[in-house]
């Protein structure tokens, strides 16, 4: 194996690793939030308010994310981010201590800057290293998110049973994410100082013009919302639309979950067989299924097989719609970042939006417009096919051979 390979394959589980610490320090406070709101002493409404200081620090983060990672590269930008998640993993640590709500405001704001920040900066290195081995990753560096996600609903569940505060949990994973991020940097692979034509071409408001940009954009607004209304929405429809219990809910959701990790592992093969626009299509088409299976109200073991069909069909359209953005190098972090901010969009609006719906027409009812969603990517997927190599400054989507 030559240097260069080692260099690459090192690069791969680096960023592998990267996206898992991502989805672990994520879910592993995510998943403790009612215990926020008790340390806090806040009401429904007012723990809305203050997550609202995550989501709309994140959403705002994202376009500016793209300049920073093209002029200091991804190695230096998830660096910065995930320091940022460390110190607002700290400062919710301390305000939840100390009973401030002010400082887990702040605290929030950070985690949801740095969030967004590691998060483009992950992904424009991950497409790098896909482009150069050959090979559709991904959905496996995607896969590795979900995994860690996994795992920090496994540890909060854990610490929770057994009575570790809030604030000592996110010490400690504050800790862990410092040292792992500051030792797995170090394998990215090296950044070029941008020249004067990536400048000229790396300008934000240029992608905003960009049709095929906008409309990954919209195929990653169409699949997130997919995704988004089954992990907030499904296990409540299961307890309220067919009067099951929690655990049955819950088990509702592994399903889902369980599909969509798979789905991201394995689904890199049919990604290279078929290619992006075929896989995109055929995952849109299961996700229909599995939602209409879900709400039909036949019974429990329906919804089940719903779950697995809606988990596959969300699992690809975010890592194919980064892969899709950043398919010409000299604008990936950029064309990234705005089609990311179209995306992320929906983790904003879905979950308000569902609720409203769900107070007028009942849960299973107001899950239908996920269909309009999966209507929305399915009518973009074709702006994720291949730039071809040569014509990659292109904005119009090109068919491959």
């Amino acid at each position: 194996m030559t240097d260069d390979r080692r260099r690459l394959e090192a690069a791969k589980v680096a960023v592998g690793i990267t996206f898992a610490i991502n989805g672990l320090g994520f879910a592993g406070w995510f998943a403790r939030v009612p215990a926020v709101r008790e340390d806090l002493g806040l009401s429904s409404a007012g723990l809305g308010l203050l997550l609202l200081c995550l989501s709309g620090a994140a959403i705002a983060a994202i376009p500016l994310a793209g300049p920073l990672v093209q002029r200091l590269g991804p190695a230096r930008s998830v660096l910065i981010g995930s320091m940022a998640v460390v110190l607002g993993l700290l400062g919710l640590a301390c305000g939840t201590m100390f009973g401030s709500v002010p400082l887990a405001g702040v605290g929030l704001m950070l985690l949801g800057v740095g969030n967004s920040t590691w998060d483009v900066a992950m992904n424009v290195e991950g497409a790098d290293v896909e482009r150069r081995l050959g090979r559709t990753l991904m959905p496996r560096f995607h896969a590795g998110f979900s995994l860690g996600t996994v795992a920090g609903a496994g540890v909060s569940a854990a610490a929770a049973a057994i009575g570790v505060a809030l604030s000592t949990q996110l010490f400690l994973m504050a800790a862990l994410a410092a040292i792992v991020m500051t030792l797995t940097v170090r394998r990215f692979l090296p950044h070029a100082p941008a020249t004067a034509e990536q400048r000229t071409a790396g300008r934000v408001r240029d992608a905003w013009r960009e049709p095929r940009t906008l409309l990954i954009g919209v195929i990653m607004l169409g699949f997130g919302f997919t995704e988004g209304a089954a992990n907030d929405w499904l296990a409540i429809g299961l307890v309220d639309g067919y009067h099951a219990t929690e655990t049955v809910g819950a088990i509702g959701f592994g399903f889902f979950v369980v599909a969509m990790t798979l789905g991201r592992l394995f689904g890199g093969s049919a990604i290279e067989r078929w290619g992006r626009v075929t896989v995109l299509r055929a995952t849109a088409v299961s996700a229909l299924l599995g939602l209409l299976l879900a709400v039909s109200g036949i019974g429990v073991p329906v919804v089940l097989v719903g779950a697995l069909l809606w988990g596959a069909g969300a699992s690809l359209g975010f890592p194919i719609g980064m892969s899709a953005a950043a398919d010409d190098p000299l604008r990936a972090a950029i064309r990234v970042s705005v089609a990311g901010s179209i995306g992320y969009a929906a983790f904003l609006a879905g979950p308000p939006l569902i609720g409203v719906l769900a107070e007028h027409f009942g849960v299973l009812r107001a899950l239908l417009v996920v269909l309009v969603a999966i209507g929305l990517g399915l009518a973009a997927s074709a702006a994720a096919r291949p730039l071809p190599i040569g014509r990659a400054a292109r904005d119009e989507p090109v068919a491959t051979p």
